[in-house]
């Protein structure tokens, strides 16, 4: 279903993605090349705007990005919900909702389901210990699906697995939760609240920088940072920098993988994280 060559030497992409970037809060980009087992962290980029992002993802490849926001429904949900079961109409139908009819069709499903299993879960969620993609509060990733697959589909982009497009422009699903919790287990490294942005978070990001800088994650590569790249990843509380190179990072495991390191079978509504 998704087997197709590795791009040749790609720019790399990693997406810590808003649903409703600003200023203040921009979708962040990082940008990056492998040579052999080692990342090379460009630069940074911040869209502060959904048709930013649009614009973004029409520049002309050969790249490979990891997007941090789930590409697909549970298919337990959709089929509840009695949705279209091909992922093109789906992502149609559910792009046509507003966020406020995603959260009472998903309220009212969630309620009728018993205590401690109210989510619909994908195959991927556990293996990368991800929040279900219906959740729409902390984190609100339902509509970070709803803002960003309608994008991607948009762009002609190709999601293997589960949509064909231009195969030199190539978008993969990345969850840099999974990375951090490999490095620094449950430690917190992020916060918007400024109250919360702590002595012990930055420690966090620290480590987990120090981590990725010396390859001990199992993903087999070592990330190299300049100086000031080093420090503005460090200072940046909201952890948004951060994210943004640990899906780097995943994007750059899946480089030189058959069939970008997804599983043989996935559910083709579903999607997979990439390197859970």
């Amino acid at each position: 279903m998704h087997s197709s060559a590795p791009l040749a030497d790609p720019l790399l992409l990693g997406v810590d993605f808003s649903s409703a970037p600003t200023r203040r809060k921009p979708i962040t980009v990082a940008l990056g090349r492998r040579r052999g087992q080692v990342l090379l962290l460009e630069r940074l980029e911040a869209l502060d705007s959904l048709p930013a992002f649009g614009e973004f993802l029409q520049r002309p490849g050969p790249w490979l990005g990891g997007f941090d926001f789930p590409f697909g429904l549970p298919r337990e949900l959709v089929q509840s919900l009695d949705w279209p079961q091909q992922w093109p109409a789906l992502i149609s139908h559910y792009a046509a909702l507003t966020r406020a009819e995603i959260r009472a069709q998903f309220a009212a499903f969630c309620d009728a389901r018993p205590v401690g299993a109210k989510f619909a879960h994908r195959a991927t969620d556990g293996p990368a210990g991800a929040s279900s993609a219906m959740k729409w509060v902390n984190p609100p990733v339902a509509y970070m699906l709803h803002a960003g697959v309608p994008l991607l589909l948009g762009a002609g982009v190709h999601l293997p697995g589960l949509h064909p497009g231009d195969a030199k422009r190539v978008a993969l699903e990345a969850y840099p939760g999974l990375l951090a919790r490999e490095l620094i287990a449950r430690r917190s490294y992020k916060s918007d609240d400024r109250a919360k942005q702590s002595d012990e978070r930055l420690i966090a990001r620290k480590d987990l920088l120090e981590a990725l800088e010396q390859g001990r994650s199992r993903l087999g590569l070592r990330l190299k940072l300049s100086h000031a790249q080093r420090d503005a990843l460090v200072a940046d509380a909201s952890g948004d920098r951060l994210d943004a190179v640990l899906c780097l990072m995943q994007a750059a495991w899946a480089q030189d993988r058959e069939g970008y390191g997804l599983p043989p079978a996935i559910d083709p509504l579903e999607g997979w994280i990439t390197s859970a």
